[in-house]
């Protein structure tokens, strides 16, 4: 049981979406088709605007619609501070 339990966890974490909002730049380069340079314009983007929701990622440098398209399961922005009540 202890065995399942544990391959849960780690199936739900290979799953789960990368928050573009506190990621760090080797996670957010875990997200298909976003390299070194994205994740670094991702990081300095965010440093001056919060991202609202996952269309955002659109107002950052090289990132479009072809590539919104292609990461957007992979991406959130979930608020984890809402959750602390």
């Amino acid at each position: 049981m202890k065995v399942l339990f544990i391959l849960l966890i780690f199936m739900a974490g290979l799953f789960a979406k990368v928050n573009i909002n506190t990621a760090s730049i080797k996670k957010l380069e875990s997200i298909k088709g976003i390299g070194t340079k994205k994740a670094a314009a991702i990081i300095k983007y965010r440093k001056t605007h919060k991202f609202k929701n996952i269309k955002d990622i659109m107002k950052v440098k090289g990132i479009r619609k072809k590539m919104f398209e292609k990461i957007k399961e992979e991406i959130s922005v979930e608020d984890k501070e809402k959750w602390k009540e």
